[in-house]
């Protein structure tokens, strides 16, 4: 078991009531790890030792934040293990997806590092005789990283990687589903160097989450708000945020459609389908919940991919390596469960799986003929399964894609790519890949959501645009004529 502290102002720290909680593993209900229960005072003494540090972090040059991200980047890979085992306990994903996590979070950090010198401006030309105008970007204070837990290394490092590489100082606000695992990178970060209060982490009992952002997000310090996780949660952030006039980063729920048109490499969009619907047990922002294939193809594609989601392996992952260990806990079996019965139950066929599940250790679930009128085809499942609809037409499958209040990520396969190109521009959603699964990301990329699944982006010189306040800047050069 993990004890946790609250990492406040370069200090492991209890909470100030000494309340603690317990997060226990989702297959074997011992308790994975206790942790400090921080409330309001705790969030507002992180938030404050992180403004505290902001001037120095602020000031310090391109080339020290690079070289402390990359130690950073460093020191996280070589405790993989570690990861990987607390995140398998807390979360009961595999060891592999805990291996993964670490390896695209150090990509992650080093690709901060490199953007420390990516932080640009320019000279705007002015009407004015003698005047320069800049564009000037520059660290905004304190940044609140709220993360999930459904790849917490990823997402809590991507909370907090770009927002330092930019010169501002964080507080990360821990899941309470995986507090040790998401506090371990306040360890790393601190032992890179990012000490004094530039890096705070707060963790809390799930009861107290609202008390607990409400504290950051409204603390005068805090300058911006970037969340990961559910669209319910990223509305109630993005309100108590609009209260505080917070600019607020949401990357927020999906239902990604992948389209297989009549042209398609069949055995290539299987493939694709079982990657991005069934990694992490399907517990992705981006996973494939909705195939839409052309009725000329959709008997062989579903014959193909129910063969291949029979054979994934399934098991504790603390016996072995499987491609599905457990999902997060019993809501997830039962809402994927519940969707799945009501679906057949409207004439939708299930291929594979469905059948009752007596712990958090599910099979791959494909469930075809699924039309707009089930909820399997409206609600998130954020579980295994994977759903087949129909379509007569290339046009029929974008209309079919745009149905949905999501828009996160989507995937063509059609190997003609001037018209796969021309329908991803008509897909609403903030990605769309040709021949390519709707699971993938990278760190340079602006990652992000339109409708539902939120606003704003990650990555690259978006995520530069989301974490500086740009400023006009101008400097007379001659003398100025005034007309009075």
């Amino acid at each position: 078991m993990e004890e946790v502290q609250l990492l406040i102002g370069d200090r492991d720290v209890a909470a100030k009531n000494s309340a603690t909680f317990s997060r226990a593993n989702p297959v074997s209900g011992e308790v994975a790890s206790r942790a400090a229960a921080a409330g309001p005072e705790d969030a507002r003494a992180a938030a404050d030792a992180a403004a505290k540090a902001f001037p120095k972090w602020s000031a310090t040059g391109p080339g020290e934040r690079r070289a402390k991200l990359n130690k950073a980047a460093d020191l996280l890979e070589a405790r993989s293990a570690q990861f990987a085992t607390i995140m398998s306990a807390e979360t009961g994903c595999t060891l592999g997806w805990g291996h993964f996590n670490v390896h695209f979070g150090a990509i992650l950090l080093r690709e901060a590092a490199a953007m420390t010198t990516q932080i640009t401006g320019e000279v705007v030309p002015s009407d004015v005789p003698g005047m320069m105008s800049m564009a000037f970007r520059q660290p905004v204070g304190v940044v609140l990283g709220i993360a999930p837990w459904n790849a917490p290394v990823i997402l809590g490092v991507r909370s907090v990687a770009m927002p330092l590489a930019c010169g501002n100082t964080v507080v990360l606000k821990a899941s309470e589903v995986c507090p040790a695992t998401h506090r371990l990178i306040g360890t790393v970060l601190k032992e890179a160097g990012l000490t004094d209060g530039i890096v705070n982490v707060i963790t809390h009992d799930a009861k107290d989450a609202g008390t607990v952002s409400e504290a950051l997000i409204s603390h005068p310090a805090v300058r911006r708000v970037n969340f990961t996780g559910s669209s319910r949660v990223g509305k109630i952030v993005a309100q108590t945020a609009a209260k505080y006039l917070k600019p607020v980063l949401l990357e927020l729920g999906g239902k990604a459609p992948l389209i297989v048109l009549e042209d398609a490499d069949i055995d290539a969009a299987v493939s694709a389908t079982v990657f991005g619907a069934f990694a992490n047990s399907g517990q992705i922002c981006m996973s494939t919940e909705r195939v839409l294939v052309h009725e000329k193809v959709a008997d062989e594609f579903a014959a193909k991919l129910a063969k291949r989601v029979a054979g994934l392996p399934s098991g504790d992952p603390r016996t072995g390596e499987f491609v599905l260990g457990s999902v997060i806990g019993r809501p997830t079996v039962d809402r994927v469960e519940k969707l799945v019965s009501e679906a057949a139950a409207q004439g939708a066929k299930v291929l594979v799986g469905g059948d009752k599940t007596s712990g958090t250790i599910m099979k791959g679930v494909v469930v075809d003929h699924v039309t707009p009128k089930m909820n399997l085809w409206r609600e998130e499942s954020f579980g295994p399964q994977v759903s087949i609809t129909r379509v007569k037409s290339a046009d029929e499958a974008v209309s079919l894609a745009n149905d949905t209040e999501y828009g996160l990520s989507a995937a063509i396969f059609t190997r003609d790519i001037a018209r796969g190109i021309e329908l991803a521009k008509r897909i609403d959603s903030g990605i769309c890949h040709i021949n390519s699964p709707t699971v993938q990301d990278e760190a340079q990329m602006p990652f992000g959501g339109v409708k539902s699944s939120g606003y704003g982006r990650f990555g690259g010189k978006a995520g530069i645009a989301e974490f500086t306040e740009l400023r006009w800047i101008t400097v007379q050069t001659t003398p100025r004529h005034y007309p009075f």
